[in-house]
């Protein structure tokens, strides 16, 4: 098929970032397909419930990452995948998948998608989204709270234990692997503006 474009979008828990891929999906639709590095989880079936709450999920050794990047470069030769999904109140991988089709635009998604050097490379375009940390940590404990059943003492023992100093260790120096930092994500409408631009003229074939 025509080139396809892989947009990379990371940023520390809380950031925006899926907010900004929202926003890309609601103003093109179908022509962008979004892969999420939370969905590549490593699975753990040989462990107990309780076993894998204490599991460190901030690390990249957390993640099935080589199986990322097959798809990805499957994705990028017209070939459909078939994406695992992760069950974040069970922590553990779904018995579930789903197919995701290659597009002209593919959103790449996740908290440590610019650690791997293998799996930036990959990537025509990175932006890193960079939102406060009072704020991030608030909408975390909103959305873990409400979205995935955790209770709010595990959200708040988790984020001091492993997700603040596992951003501060691998997160945020990823920034520097980013060609564009955006501030608030979605939000920032000046850079989404400019982002959107720049998919357009992809999905048109116009020169820029």
């Amino acid at each position: 098929m025509d080139e396809i474009m892989i947009i990379g979008i990371a940023g520390g828990t809380g950031s925006g970032k899926t907010t900004l891929t929202n926003r890309l999906k609601e103003r093109f639709g179908d022509v962008v397909s979004v892969v999420y590095h939370d969905n590549y989880y490593k699975r753990h079936d040989e462990m107990s419930y309780d076993e894998r709450c204490l599991l460190n999920y901030d690390h990249p050794d957390a993640f099935d990452t080589d199986l990322m990047i097959e798809h990805i470069q499957t994705l990028k030769q017209g070939i459909a995948i078939e994406s695992p999904i992760y069950d974040f109140a069970d922590h553990n991988r779904s018995h579930e998948s789903v197919i995701i089709h290659p597009t002209k635009v593919i959103v790449v998604e996740g908290i440590l998608i610019f650690q791997n050097e293998a799996l930036r490379n990959l990537m025509d375009i990175k932006i890193f989204v960079d939102t406060d940390a009072d704020v991030r940590i608030l909408r975390r404990i909103l959305r873990d709270v409400k979205e995935r059943g955790r209770s709010l003492d595990s959200v708040v023992s988790q984020y001091l234990t492993t997700v603040k100093p596992m951003h501060e260790q691998f997160v945020e120096p990823s920034k520097r692997a980013s060609d564009i930092i955006v501030l608030e994500g979605g939000n920032n409408v000046v850079a989404l503006d400019i982002l959107i631009q720049r998919v357009h003229n992809h999905v048109s074939g116009t020169m820029v």
